[in-house]
């Protein structure tokens, strides 16, 4: 499969361009939303209300893909003041964000997630920057890209798996960059400056961008950079740093365009982000209002470099698309582990001291060539073949203190006091072949199937280290010497698998305005193979043995919607019914004594919801809006020894809230002499949702002391503002009502600040040019 991917990929750089000056021209591909990712004869629409995607790997209305999809542009994206998938969580039916930190983040989509951490384990939802899926360039790490300077982000519901891969078992994050414009010189820039006065600080973000023609109408460059410094909200008391979680975060991207004709293109993008959260921003309520307490910053810092090029190909007929892509990524996960060992009886003070330092670097890279039909015909398909080499390196140490060491008399251990140090490499490779084909029937009627096969394999190269006994001496009072036993070096490699994942779907539309359709969809994951498989707990012999691993899971989704417009445009639904049914859940859980992770698997479980977004304009100027889910998820099928092993009971609600929705609106108004205002405001609500499975891993019956439900809470965010020609300046106000709801819980034992909150309410103003 490598080598026939790398094969196709080379005969379409080679055919390309000779054929350029050969054919007539064609449509312009780069002038379409998504630049170099849409195809260049598209069913697009001159209606400025309606928004292009390129959800199917075509361009299409986003009222005609037959699926759930929502979608922002980038002005909708500044004047709400998004920056990150938090706003975009909120206002997508169906969708939570779980956020440890700035970087420590994980997306749930459709009640798709056992709890909200699914440490070690392949994310459920794909985030892609462009071609690149970043949820598989880092681990612990994961980065919250810039959104500035995007042609729009697109949240694709249910499985994905048939386009976008094993990842996307429930949905699919796109966020896509504007592509240099040949034709002008363009400028933008945007400064955000906020007061959080109640225990905050200063939050200030700047952007700009350039864009420069170079050659003619042939050759131009795109520049993005951006700066934040984001003051945090939470004290750390164990530090003594007060507004601890404070984030500062800078970087840019290059994009360069060329084409030498109407029917062919290359785009090259560049990006960099350094990424760096001073702490965690996890509370303890117990110690009072926006409390923590670590003896160091827990720190998810990230340095990414993102390499890209696409090809664009308008062919007689089809089109090609062919873009390979390369990421590195250098991360750190620095935790206070200590937590482990508190209780209500040992205060976290006088708890044994534990901290894990991981260093980590990721190198992917991704290759994908596809060929998608111009529409106009009985057949639309697409093709195409896929290609992802992961090289992930971790290196780490487990360490007390020495002043603990010298307390308790206990030596032999390095002057860092580390007792354990670990390194591994690990390589895995996936390969898949994938198409879509839909047949028209009629103009109103057409049926789509698509299939995806993939092939996974890995080796995993294991370093020398070493172990000691440092548990056992420090919870029993032992002194004197403590070994150091040696780890030796190893290589495992993963066995072969291979899975497919498959869609059919029914497309009506009675009339332009007005669609129906009903789809079944499959979606899977990866096996996860322990690192500390067969591993005894050095602190409770008695306690669990760490299972193997998890195999692949997978799941149907069956699906019915309709979207439609009425009153002439000024009222727009979509609504979405669906029923999943996942089998061979891969969970995540932890060893109670020694709180080593481990993945498993249970029987099954069952996520129904309904969906609905609706827009209206009563009047001229006058939008409002609501985006909507109802959701039930839970656990329906599982063994004794899976309920045990886990924690997980029949009838355990999935982490996913009931309830969640958006109310929106907002007003433009002209004012005179070319000047015009606009107001708006959104009240978001999540409801309520448990952090895990109630029960504790490896003891039948066991309640679990670290289960806990997230708050159901009401979030207001108002905006005000002005236009004049191409300047903005906007007033705004986020959480209005300065709620301290808990949004997220962490299921681990060793993480003693669980609890992250919002942030208090925040003032500020937006300053833009250009957009």
């Amino acid at each position: 499969m490598k080598k026939l991917i790398c094969t196709a990929s080379l005969t379409a750089l080679a055919a390309a361009y000779p054929a350029a000056a050969q054919i007539a021209p064609a449509p312009d591909a780069s002038a379409s939303p998504g630049g170099a990712n849409g195809s260049q004869n598209d069913r697009t629409s001159t209606d400025p209300n309606d928004i292009v995607v390129t959800a199917t790997r075509r361009s299409e209305r986003l009222q005609d893909v037959p699926m759930s999809v929502t979608a922002f542009t980038q002005a909708q994206l500044s004047e709400k003041g998004i920056v990150g998938f938090e706003g975009i969580a909120r206002e997508t039916p169906g969708v939570v964000l779980d956020q440890r930190s700035s970087n420590n983040i994980s997306v749930t989509t459709r009640g798709i997630s056992t709890n909200g951490y699914q440490a070690g384990l392949q994310a459920t939802t794909t985030v892609y920057l462009d071609e690149l899926p970043l949820t598989t360039i880092g681990n612990s790490v994961t980065l919250d890209p810039n959104l500035y300077d995007i042609e729009r982000v697109e949240f694709l519901r249910g499985p994905q798996g048939t386009l976008f891969g094993s990842g996307s078992l429930s949905g699919a994050l796109r966020i896509l960059t504007k592509a240099p414009d040949l034709t002008k010189f363009d400028a933008s820039a945007l400064a955000d400056i906020g007061l959080t006065p109640d225990g905050g600080g200063i939050r200030q973000r700047y952007n700009g961008m350039i864009n420069v023609p170079l050659a003619g109408d042939t050759l131009a460059l795109r520049v993005v950079g951006f700066y934040r410094h984001e003051d945090g909200y939470i004290d750390n008391l164990g530090t003594g740093v007060r507004n601890a979680n404070t984030l500062k975060d800078w970087g840019g991207r290059a994009s360069l365009l060329w084409k030498p004709s109407d029917r062919f293109s290359i785009r090259l993008t560049g990006i960099y982000e350094n990424s760096h959260p001073q702490d965690a921003s996890l509370t303890t309520p117990s110690l009072g209002d926006r409390k923590r307490y670590s003896t160091i910053p827990d720190l998810y810092t990230s340095k990414t470099q993102l390499y890209s090029g696409t090809i664009d190909y308008q062919f007689d007929g089809f089109h090609l698309t062919s873009t390979s892509s390369y990421a590195y990524q250098d991360g750190l996960f620095i935790v206070d582990l200590t937590g482990t060992f508190a209780s209500a009886a040992v205060p976290i003070q006088k708890a044994i001291p534990f901290y894990l330092y991981d260093h980590g670097i990721w190198k992917t890279f991704v290759q994908e060539t596809r060929l998608a039909s111009d529409p106009g015909g009985k057949f639309d398909w697409t093709v195409g073949a896929y290609y992802l080499h992961r090289d992930s390196f971790l290196e780490g140490r487990e360490t007390s203190t020495p002043a603990f060491l010298a307390a308790r008399g206990i030596t032999g251990l390095p002057a860092d006091a580390t007792f354990y140090q670990f390194a591994s490499d690990s390589r895995t490779s996936e390969s898949a072949g994938f198409g879509e084909l839909t047949y028209h029937f009629t103009p109103k009627l057409s049926v789509t199937g698509g299939l995806r096969y993939g092939s996974y394999s890995g080796t995993v190269d294991t370093f020398p280290g070493f172990n000691s006994a440092y548990f056992t001496y420090a919870l029993f009072g032992i002194s004197g010497p403590l070994a150091k036993v040696p780890n030796g070096a190893s290589t495992a490699k993963y066995p072969t698998a291979s899975k497919a994942s498959w869609k059919a779907s029914l497309t009506y539309k009675p009339s332009r305005d007005l669609t129906f359709y009903g789809t079944v969809s499959t979606g899977y994951r990866t096996p996860v193979y322990n690192a500390r498989a067969g591993s005894v707990s050095t602190v409770n012999p008695n306690d669990l043995v760490i299972p193997a691993g998890a195999t692949s899971d997978s799941l149907t989704n069956y699906e019915i919607g309709t979207k439609g417009r009425w009153l002439g445009g000024k009222l727009t639904a979509n609504l979405a019914a669906y029923y999943i049914d996942w089998r061979n859940i891969q969970v995540q859980a932890n060893r109670q004594s020694d709180s080593v992770q481990f993945a498993t698997n249970i029987k099954g479980a069952v996520s129904k919801g309904l969906e609905v977004e609706i827009t209206i304009n009563p009047a001229r100027g006058l939008t409002f809006g609501l985006n909507g889910s109802l959701n039930d998820a839970k656990v329906t099928d599982i063994t004794a020894q899976q309920a045990i092993i886990s924690g997980a009971v029949n009838g355990a609600r999935l982490a996913s809230p009931h309830v969640q929705g958006a109310l929106f609106g907002s007003y433009n108004y002209a004012i005179g002499s070319g000047a015009s205002g606009f107001t708006s405001f959104q009240i978001e609500h999540v409801g309520s949702f448990p952090n895990g499975f109630p029960n504790t891993p490896g003891k039948a019956g066991v309640p679990s002391p670290l289960y806990a439900p997230s708050d159901a809470y009401t979030y207001i965010n108002l905006q005000t503002g002005l236009r004049i020609g191409k300047f903005s300046t906007t007033f705004y106000v986020e959480n209005l009502g300065n709620s301290r709801a808990t949004t997220y819980v962490h299921p681990e034992a060793f993480v003693y600040s669980r609890y992250a909150i919002l942030r208090p309410r925040t003032f500020g103003v937006r300053v833009g040019y250009g957009f």
